[in-house]
């Protein structure tokens, strides 16, 4: 049974790009002035008022216990469509149906009344969703409990964290059991811990028969939770269905990646007298039938280039660096002697050694241990996507490097029950 069905509904915005009134400046009564004086002939010129679309023709049906998750760039329409969703605000054109009760959880403070305490915004988010005063209350002690602001129930919300505001949202829509649930990335909110809760807590949800919306940049926490995905850009419902293929067809469109170099032609080959690059790229053995390079995949780096001298003792030289100009690590090949002609080699990336981020590669061709014949700067850039099994925490796994080393653990003694 369809529970959300969505028919060419579009949103439209007006950019008023004339400054406001009230909040002019010296600076801007003059520059009015001269605009009033001087550019009259031009008002038509410049269009104080803008059209943006950020929903165009959007179609879609959520089933029953379906869990969704979007994807998508920031600007996509994804937050715009919970908004639509969760009836804060009107499609331009077209209808969406839902049926059932709808949770949301979309900002920071979202249905909360500033000046009643945590205790009456409990009460009143349960009125809101059409629960009766006893319902609440069966759901209350689980609610301040999951939130943990015992402490400040009787105190006004206006006085919350961020971080409060956002755990006691979350136990209420979670907890007053609603047909649907509507999340966005706000849970980033919340710290590690927090996150962990919030995610194990929708998969009890979802497992429980009830439908989920969750909007996040967390892929690895959507592959693990959804089993459809919803794919935006720029307004567009690009691409809907299994959340693998959607995540797949997302990480292959923004992946800034340059696996591949290469100069056939010796004479515009970067390089010079002694040295000339022929081909650099990193070949990677996709898991799964992917085409995108998570933590697992093994990759192997290829390196061509001609040697312009006769009996160059010669090295290479890797460098490894984060996206924010970190070295990750550096290894070299042995040295050797070499004659004129063209030169290869290769290094082996294992997988499960490099951690989920943006990497880039520099190489360099180093004469007699210690003379850097050419240095090869951000040859090959590349993204590595996160991929996890057996693990309820989707936060992000810290360290640069993520090897699987032999790390035991072992019951050593039992527990004798007298």
């Amino acid at each position: 049974m369809s529970v959300i069905t969505a028919e060419n509904i579009s949103k439209k915005y007006i950019i008023d790009h004339k400054r406001s009134k009230g909040s002019s400046s010296i600076r801007d009564w003059f520059s009015d002035t001269y605009d009033n004086l001087f550019q009259a002939r031009k008002e038509n010129t410049f269009k104080e008022k803008e059209e943006f679309w950020a929903l165009r023709d959007v179609n879609f049906k959520i089933e029953q216990g379906d869990r969704v998750g979007i994807v998508g760039h920031n600007g996509a329409g994804k937050s715009t469509l919970l908004k639509i969703l969760s009836r804060i605000t009107n499609p331009t054109t077209g209808q969406v149906q839902i049926n059932g009760r709808v949770a949301s959880l979309l900002e920071v403070g979202t249905g909360f009344h500033p000046e009643l305490t945590g205790r009456e915004n409990i009460f009143l988010n349960g009125a809101i969703l059409g629960m009766n005063k006893e319902e609440i209350r069966k759901s209350f002690d689980a609610i301040v409990d999951f939130a943990g602001v015992e402490k400040f129930l009787d105190t006004p919300v206006k006085r919350y964290s961020s971080g409060m505001y956002v755990r006691l949202g979350f136990a209420i829509a979670a907890h007053l059991e609603p047909e649907i649930m509507i999340i966005d990335e706000v849970l980033a909110v919340g710290d590690a811990e927090f996150q962990k809760k919030c995610l194990g807590k929708m998969r009890d949800v979802s497992e429980s028969g009830r439908t989920i919306l969750f909007v996040s940049h967390n892929l690895t926490a959507i592959q693990a939770l959804c089993n459809k995905a919803f794919f935006f850009e720029k307004g567009t419902l690009v691409d809907q269905g299994d959340t693998t293929h959607i995540v797949t067809t997302y990480l292959s469109k923004v992946s800034h990646k340059n696996l591949v170099r290469q100069w056939d032609d010796i004479e515009s080959a970067p390089g010079n007298e002694q040295v000339k690059i022929k081909s650099f790229q990193l070949l990677p053995d996709y898991q799964d039938n992917l085409r995108h390079i998570d933590v697992r995949t093994p990759m192997q780096l290829q390196f061509e280039f001609w040697n312009l001298e006769e009996d160059s003792t010669l090295n290479l030289s890797m460098h490894l660096y984060s996206y924010t100009g970190e070295c990750i690590f550096n290894v070299g090949t042995p040295s050797q002697s070499f004659s004129r002609g063209l030169v290869t080699g290769s290094c082996e990336i294992p997988g499960h050694f490099l951690n989920d981020g943006s990497y880039v590669i520099s190489m360099m061709i180093v004469k007699d241990t210690s003379t850097v014949l050419y240095n090869m700067e951000e040859a090959i850039s590349f993204d590595i996507e996160d991929f996890r099994e057996g693990v309820t925490w989707y936060g992000k796994w810290p360290g640069y490097i993520r090897p699987q080393l032999n790390f035991s653990i072992s019951q050593t003694e039992p527990v004798v029950n007298d």
